[in-house]
């Protein structure tokens, strides 16, 4: 089976990219087709240099044409390539509209040209929004908040409407934060680790009581390729993993993992228009087989050592 991944030298795709060719079987070739922007880094592919079955191809999905052309002859697409930075989107949401929504309708425009099997959409539960209590199914409204959230609930409708006006074999997932290796150092985790170890404090905005859902990018992974192989045409599943933490208690535990003082948080400006909470109801992907690790302690305490033992991995952002 030939896979072509979107977006597979950043963060969540190197991820993919490294489970497709080490874990599942049947796979012949993986093309990777990355703008390689600032949060991208061919370095997350290392491991597999020698391996024949991956190309790497420097391409943008605003760009059609290159992007028809690379996809001839795969049998899956994995589409992950996105701007998903919110403070990004909110000083300037120009690329955001861009590739989010324009590149995703050339990824769609490609997929049926070159009549591709299967795409997988890969979006987020921040389309949501934010909630006071409970968690969000497949079914609930989207009320997105910010210019990166309206960018990716746009994607998932035109993506759906494929799915209603041509039949296309498409399915969506939504996941909650993730965390893990590979994640460039302008989001949370690898912000906090980043900075304590240069013994500066650890900036939170508001006053920390923000709270995500955290899911291990692994987790994530797995998820991805269980609905490619199990999901249903024109349906959206929510990837979650029903481990909640605050922000502060976030960087608390990072703390206790460094053995530093606690004194070492500093509250910053809280971020325009900031979601106080994120929950996703996971239930549907349950039925495909689908459990998170969910051993949270010991898979923070992996990612932080990974970051504090690879602090040149990325150039500062």
């Amino acid at each position: 089976m030939k896979y072509f991944v979107t977006g597979g030298c950043g963060f969540i795709g190197a991820n993919y990219v490294d489970y497709l060719l080490n874990t599942v079987p049947g796979v012949s070739k993986v093309t990777v087709y990355d703008k390689f922007t600032y949060a991208a880094n061919s370095r997350n592919l290392d491991d597999h240099k020698s391996d024949s079955r991956l190309e790497v191809v420097k391409g943008d999905i605003c760009d059609y044409k290159s992007l028809e052309k690379a996809m001839h002859n795969h049998d899956f697409v994995v589409h992950l390539a996105a701007e998903s930075h919110v403070d990004r989107s909110i000083s300037d949401s120009t690329a955001f509209v861009e590739t989010n929504l324009v590149g995703t309708h050339n990824v769609l425009g490609a997929f049926m040209f070159n009549n591709v099997k299967t795409l997988i959409h890969v979006s987020t539960d921040e389309v949501y929004g934010s909630l006071n209590s409970g968690s969000a199914d497949e079914q609930s409204t989207l009320v997105p908040n910010s210019p990166y959230s309206a960018s990716k609930a746009g994607s998932d409708l035109l993506v759906k409407s494929f799915f209603t006006t041509y039949g296309a074999d498409i399915r969506i997932t939504r996941c909650s934060n993730n965390f893990g290796r590979y994640q460039f150092p302008e989001k949370v985790i690898p912000v906090f680790v980043n900075a304590l170890i240069k013994n500066k404090k650890a900036p939170i905005y508001g006053n920390g009581t923000n709270i995500r859902e955290w899911l291990h990018v692994s987790d994530h992974c797995r998820a991805i390729q269980l609905v490619l192989e199990k999901g249903i045409s024109g349906e959206t599943y929510n990837i979650g993993s029903g481990f909640y933490l605050s922000n502060i208690d976030l960087a608390k535990n990072i703390i206790e993992i460094l053995g530093i003082k606690e004194d070492m948080i500093q509250f910053v400006t809280d971020r325009k228009g900031h979601d106080f909470r994120y929950a996703v109801n996971y239930d549907k992907i349950k039925k495909l087989g689908y459990k998170p690790e969910n051993d949270f302690s010991r898979l923070l305490k992996d990612t932080v050592d990974w970051y504090k033992n690879n602090q040149n991995w990325w150039p500062s952002p």
